[in-house]
Parts: C-alpha cells; sequence; structure tokens
C-alpha cells in the first residue's frame, strides 16, 4: 500500500488516503487531524483512493490487492 501510495504521488496523481487512526475519529475535522499528526512514513494505511487514467491507476496499483 505504501508503495502504491508513493507511486501515485510521483506521478501527481489525485490521492486518498485512509488510516487506521481515521478510523478512531468521530468527525471530519478530528478525521484530518488524525492524519496530518503523522508524517507520511508512518502513516498505517489501510485504503487508498487514486484517481487518474485506467492506465495510470493500474501501473500504480501494480501488485497490490485491489477491492472493488
Amino acid at each position: 500500500m505504501t508503495r502504491a501510495h508513493s507511486r501515485a504521488v510521483e506521478r501527481g496523481m489525485a490521492v486518498s488516503v485512509f488510516t487506521s487512526e481515521l478510523f478512531g475519529a468521530g468527525n471530519e475535522g478530528d478525521n484530518h487531524a488524525a492524519v496530518w499528526a503523522v508524517p507520511w512514513e508512518e502513516l498505517d494505511l489501510v485504503g487508498l483512493d487514486v484517481h487518474g487514467p485506467r492506465n495510470a491507476v493500474d501501473k500504480v496499483a501494480r501488485g497490490a490487492r485491489i477491492h472493488p
């Protein structure tokens, strides 16, 4: 998941992250604060949303298990 996130960021793609910290927060403001409080390298990624052309997203996600 971290590798896919890095690939997407390197390619300038729109990325949303879902971390384990998000599931402990009760509202959107706390969710954002929970993510920004942790350095990118230390995020406990549990999900990733990447927006872009299908072939570019496929390259970013290569090797990862996709959950539709």
